[in-house]
């Protein structure tokens, strides 16, 4: 059946990390932050398919459209952090969730906690920022 978390619960630095509590709350967090996207999305849609007025006046229609574009937009930002949550779902599952992808250590719990999908350790995060700042100067 699994674990059962208190509501109360949060991971804490003074029990092992990862453990199985650990797990199961960021695997709750992760499933509910998903279930919120896909929740908001399908209003998305459903606001957008039920708005078929036709704008006479040309910045009206222009409004309309800069509108359309941007929800467009935010959809798919929302696809693809939905494919991080679900990258983070697999890795929860093959228990390298909370490791550094680079090296291989713990990533802070804080930082799971603030970004759930974070595959790098603040350092980790920051070389490759500065690598990526570095090539797009060039």
């Amino acid at each position: 059946m699994g674990i059962v978390l208190t509501a109360d619960y949060r991971p804490s630095e003074d029990e092992p990390f990862m453990n199985e509590r650990q797990r199961e709350y960021f695997r709750q967090k992760l499933l509910r932050w998903k279930d919120d996207i896909l929740r908001e999305s399908k209003e998305t849609l459903h606001s957008l398919a039920a708005d078929t007025t036709s704008h006479a006046d040309i910045a009206d229609r222009a409004s309309t459209e800069t509108e359309r574009a941007n929800e467009l937009r935010t959809r798919d930002r929302q696809r693809k952090l939905i494919s991080k949550i679900e990258a983070a779902l697999r890795r929860l599952d093959e228990g390298t969730y909370g490791f550094c992808e680079e090296t291989g250590e713990p990533i802070t719990l804080r930082r799971l906690e603030a970004r759930p999908v974070a595959t790098l350790s603040i350092e980790a995060q920051e070389r490759h920022e500065r690598r990526e700042r570095v090539y797009r100067d060039d």
